[in-house]
């Protein structure tokens, strides 16, 4: 897709993010930490609109650098923008290759009692994908179960960077945090 159409459709996923996902109010955030902004991604990755321009953005940053085997993240967040991304994929490429997964909490207590579940296997490159980044806490989770089951963390994405940390974090790890928004795109 050319650069005017990405820009277009990240015009569009800020609008669509600020319409429905985004509250100037004081919260506390799943870090812990206190904020004056609060945004409920999922209520911008669960509607056809969101699910579309997510993905195709994210594929379009994908596609730009090294290649992944699968996408992935950690439940819940990161479920309907991996879905949104192998859709994209699907759309672009019906052959693809790219696969998906996502990491859970804790390893199931039933069944195969496993951590990461869908298409993932050792040896694998993979991205991995979140809505918004904070401190980037539950994406090193994902990092860290990801690297222990043998696979490669080769780029971390989200829709949004918060600003407070993740980048920094992920740094440390020897990884640059892609962000489709960061806090400067953001009324606060």
């Amino acid at each position: 897709m050319s650069a005017p159409g990405l820009d277009t459709l990240r015009s569009q996923l800020l609008e669509l993010i600020l319409g429905v996902s985004f509250e100037k109010r004081a919260v506390t955030l799943s870090s812990g930490r206190r904020s004056d902004f609060y945004l409920d991604l999922r209520t911008t990755t669960l509607r056809p609109l969101g699910q579309k321009l997510v993905g195709e953005l994210l594929l379009a940053k994908l596609m730009a650098g090294p290649r992944v085997d699968a996408v992935g993240g950690m439940v819940v967040a990161a479920v309907p923008v991996v879905t949104a991304v192998l859709a994209a994929a699907a759309h672009h490429d019906p052959g693809t290759k790219l696969l998906g997964f996502f990491v859970r909490k804790e390893a199931k207590q039933h069944g195969l009692g496993k951590r990461i579940e869908g298409a993932f296997a050792p040896g694998q490159s993979v991205a991995l994908l979140e809505d918004t980044m904070t401190t980037g806490g539950s994406t090193l989770e994902a990092l860290d179960a990801v690297t222990a089951a043998g696979g490669k963390v080769a780029r971390v994405l989200c829709i949004v960077d918060r600003g407070e940390g993740a980048a920094e974090a992920f740094a440390a790890r020897g990884l640059a945090l892609e962000a489709l928004f960061t806090r400067k795109d953001l009324p606060v």
